[in-house]
This record gives C-alpha cells, sequence and structure tokens, in this order.
C-alpha cells in the first residue's frame, strides 16, 4: 500500500476538519513538516483552511485547462488553433519565441497554468499564480515595418477589453494608455509585445497576455492590493477562463484582420472610445523629463497627444502616466 499524501487525506475527508496530530502521525512527519506541506499545496492552487483546535479541511481545488474545451469553443481561424498549454514554465513569452524560431505559424498559442518568471512592461514582474488566471502569448507575423508594430499594442488592449465585456458584462472597464486595463481604477491585466526584426520589416512579434481572472486577495503581494484587482474580486463571482481565452483570441483575430485591410484608423477610434486617459489632467514620465497636460487623442502612429498647459502640444511615444 502506498504512503498517504496530505492531498489524499483532507480529499478523502472531504468537508471535514483533521487535525494537524493526525496528519503528522499519519504521514510520519512532524507538525512542522505538515505545515510547510499545506503552504505548498496552496502554492499549487489548492485552498485549504486552518482552525485552531480542528485542523485542516480541503476548501478548493484549482481550476485546470484543456485542450479539447478550448478548441471546442474556439471560433478562429488561425489564431489559437496551434496551441500549446504548459503546467509550469518561466514564462510564456520565452516560449512562444522559442516556437516562432523553429518556424511555427502566426497564431500559435501558448498558455501557461503558472508562470514563475512572468514579465510585464518595463522588466517588472507579473503575479501569475496557478489556476487563476490567463498566462498566455500568441504569435503574429505582421507584414508591416518595425516603426509601426507599437499599433498592435493598443489593438491588443482594445481586443481584450472587447473580450472582458462580453464574459463579464457588469464590469466598467477603460483603458489606459498604452494598454493597461482598469476596473474602478485597479490594473486587470498585462500586456507585453517583443519584436523580431529583419530590415526594418517585422519577422515575427510575441504577444504576451496576463488577465488575473479569478485571484483572491491573499494572492497578490500587499503592496499590489490598492494597484490589482481580479475579475472575481471585481465582479463578486469566479469567471469561465476557457471562454475568456475563446473570446479574446476571436476578437484579437477580428481586429487584426481589420487592422491588415484598412489600417490603424479604425483600432485608434475604437481604443479612443474605451480610454480613461483622455480628456484628464494627466502627469505624465518621459525618458526627457516629467511634462503635464491633458491627453486628447491618438496620432496616426499610435502616439498620445498631449495638450500642455502653455496650449502648446506634444506627442509622447512612450511614458509612465501618473494621476
Amino acid at each position: 500500500m502506498s504512503k498517504p499524501s496530505l492531498l489524499s487525506l483532507l480529499e478523502e475527508r472531504a468537508g471535514e476538519y483533521v487535525s494537524g496530530e493526525e496528519i503528522s502521525r499519519a504521514l510520519n512527519v512532524s507538525r512542522t513538516a505538515v505545515w510547510k506541506q499545506v503552504r505548498k499545496l496552496e502554492a499549487e492552487g489548492y485552498a485549504v483552511e486552518a482552525v485552531r483546535r480542528l485542523g485542516y479541511r480541503l476548501t478548493g481545488k484549482p481550476s485546470r485547462l484543456s485542450v479539447q474545451e478550448l478548441l471546442l469553443r474556439l471560433h478562429t481561424t488561425a489564431f489559437g488553433r496551434q496551441l500549446h498549454l504548459r503546467e509550469v514554465v518561466a514564462s510564456t513569452q520565452d516560449e512562444v519565441r522559442r516556437l516562432a524560431e523553429q518556424g511555427a505559424a502566426e497564431g500559435t498559442l501558448v498558455i501557461a497554468e503558472q508562470q514563475n518568471q512572468g514579465r510585464g512592461r518595463l522588466g517588472r514582474t507579473w503575479v501569475s499564480p496557478p489556476g487563476k488566471g490567463v498566462w498566455m502569448s500568441l504569435l503574429l507575423r505582421p507584414p508591416v515595418p518595425l516603426p509601426l508594430s507599437p499599433q498592435l499594442t493598443l489593438l491588443t488592449a482594445v481586443a481584450l477589453s472587447r473580450a472582458v465585456s462580453k464574459v463579464v458584462p457588469g464590469l466598467s472597464i477603460g483603458i489606459k494608455w498604452p494598454n493597461d486595463l482598469l476596473v474602478g481604477g485597479k490594473k486587470i491585466s498585462g500586456i507585453l509585445l517583443e519584436s523580431a526584426a529583419e530590415d526594418e520589416r517585422v519577422k515575427y512579434i510575441v504577444v504576451g497576455m496576463g488577465i488575473s481572472v479569478n485571484l483572491d486577495p491573499e494572492d497578490y503581494p500587499e503592496e499590489l492590493l490598492d494597484k490589482a484587482i481580479s475579475l472575481k474580486m471585481a465582479s463578486g463571482s469566479p469567471v469561465d477562463r476557457v471562454q475568456l481565452i475563446a473570446d479574446v483570441l476571436e476578437e484579437f483575430e477580428l481586429l487584426y484582420g481589420l487592422y491588415l485591410e484598412q489600417g490603424f484608423e479604425p483600432i485608434r477610434t475604437l481604443w479612443e472610445a474605451r480610454s480613461v486617459t483622455l480628456g484628464r489632467l494627466t502627469v505624465l514620465r518621459t525618458a526627457q523629463g516629467t511634462i503635464q497636460g491633458i491627453p486628447r487623442g491618438l496620432d496616426e502612429m499610435g502616439g498620445l497627444r498631449v495638450e500642455l498647459e502653455d496650449g502648446s502640444w506634444r506627442t509622447v511615444y512612450s511614458a509612465e502616466i501618473g494621476g
């Protein structure tokens, strides 16, 4: 007979508390070792309730994505049709870049249940615990000059906002320039585009998308709770990750086709309609220094047109936006 595990013990006694002493005896480990195993289960996405004098009780299991279910829900032609589902990766960006260099087709998608080195813009880390979010990267091979590639960052933000609005229709979602999705002023997603080029033409672009779907407050570092939120926390209910992924890919493919056919103008219009940046006095920190003004819209390249306090205008292509 195989040695029982903490998970098997808690699953056998579903709904009941199992004392630390009983677990310690069954597993032949110390009470400290039991506590460490509980922490490990929680890190893997299990919910374990601990109550003094009663013990431990399993209250939730991590949800798992399924390739079969994802493909059944997809209504795309190319995006997501070459699908790679990973349990744990350092970063989905690295996985797609490797596939791109091997000649993978446009629309190739890598999804991870967990990233342990997820990254966002400006080298920041991205909180991506197992089974609670959408952590994925998509391969594009757009026939555009390299200087136009930032437009696809804005397109991605529009696609994500439209998809989230379909899955969680009650939420008011706004885009903070260039690509942060906000609910009530708090960030719910991260977007990172990384490109490779040859002779000033885009060879490929890896579009990284991280959406905080079913995270709970305890999943965030304390210093992020006033800046970040999940769809579950914002709406009060868990969100279907499979449907969200399917809708993101559908919206993305639709807008990408529109972009290739008609250029940036329709994307600009859609972005401006969803922006929470435009029309508000804003501080922008650029590499050249800090400026203050009112963003009025996007230019034809995707830069932010800002009306300064002295009545002059400036176009900003890279900046951190403050209050």
